[in-house]
């Protein structure tokens, strides 16, 4: 189902953890909207994570669920970080159609320290090393997966180099994070996190507009891309009203994804879609752990008792399994 938000005026509201397709015709882009509530709010909530780290993986969740809701299969969209930097590893993990996991690992003692220094950019924080993009379109097709050098300053400048070299689409990212504190119905404090986040990519139907950058190993340089595309019109037109993308308009609930693309694009045509929902939704289980241990030696299930049980707890929500060590003695 689309909608036409220029015909229509100001729309209504998709609301929170809801990812909004839209395309403009009148500038050959395509893209995605989402404001996360409640969904990101559980998975930073029950990890605790100090804020800097909060922030680079609710940022990533959000390029996660706007990327994800694109699969027109049943699959999988990992995006991950990999570094040198005291957050060493950042996991989102989306399953289609909206079911989203990630979790973040960081040195504590390193994490202090670059606090205490004021090092805390996500440069600083993730190091050198590699942003990848994983597409697992189930057990008998072969895994899709495209790396890059985490170079930029943001995430999303991060996502917009991986987009030009890897799949040189000209792609343009927004990430916002907002951390809310007010008071409940009783007057006690009340902390929550917000987070937003829009793509949007230039996809004519002309294919002579569609230039690609040299072969590899050209001489062409590495901004090549924006080079061949920052001639055409419609991208030009279509990256400047997009930098004027402010951060609290990805995250207020007050402004609303559809509010926001119809104070960017209306006067183009904009067409908005049935928004998707995503959940907050692990795909952990007692079954699966079981088959892992399953395959064990009795040695290293011997090895893993505590307390006379076994216990497993799964990294991305936190929730504990508890198993008999006599279910395994086969």
């Amino acid at each position: 189902m689309e909608t036409d938000i220029q015909t229509h005026g100001e729309p209504g509201f998709a609301g929170d953890d809801r990812v909004l397709p839209f395309e403009v015709d009148g500038l050959d882009v395509r893209g995605r909207a989402v404001q996360l509530g409640p969904m990101i709010d559980g998975i930073l909530g029950r990890h605790d994570y100090p804020e800097p780290v909060a922030r680079l993986l609710a940022e990533a969740i959000a390029l996660t669920v706007l990327l994800g809701t694109s699969l027109k299969f049943e699959g999988k969209l990992i995006i991950q970080t990999k570094g040198d930097g005291p957050v060493d590893l950042l996991v989102a993990d989306f399953s289609a159609p909206g079911n989203l996991r990630a979790y973040a690992r960081f040195d504590a003692d390193r994490l202090a320290a670059a606090q205490a220094s004021g090092a805390v950019s996500p440069t600083d924080l993730l190091g050198r090393g590699v942003l990848a993009f994983t597409i697992d379109q189930g057990e008998y097709m072969q895994r899709y997966q495209g790396i890059v050098e985490m170079n930029g300053e943001s995430l999303q400048e991060m996502a917009e180099t991986y987009f030009r070299q890897s799949e040189q689409i000209p792609t343009i990212v927004r990430l916002a994070v907002a951390e809310l504190i007010d008071r409940d119905s009783d007057g006690n404090p009340r902390h929550s996190w917000r987070a937003g986040g829009v793509v949007v990519q230039f996809l004519p139907h002309a294919p002579e507009r569609m230039r690609q950058p040299d072969l590899p190993g050209g001489d062409a340089p590495d901004d090549i891309d924006d080079i061949l595309h920052d001639d055409d019109d419609s991208w030009a037109e279509a990256k400047a009203l997009v930098s004027t993308v402010q951060p609290g308009e990805l995250t207020d609930p007050e402004v609303g994804s559809e509010r926001l693309l119809y104070r960017l694009f209306h006067e183009r045509g904009a067409k908005i879609y049935s928004p998707v929902p995503v959940f907050d939704q692990c795909s952990c289980s007692r079954e699966r752990l079981g088959e892992v241990l399953s395959g064990f030696s009795a040695e290293e299930i011997r090895d893993s008792v505590e307390d006379g049980a076994i216990t497993v707890q799964c990294e991305f929500c936190s929730t504990a399994y508890r198993f008999d060590p006599s279910e395994f003695d086969a």
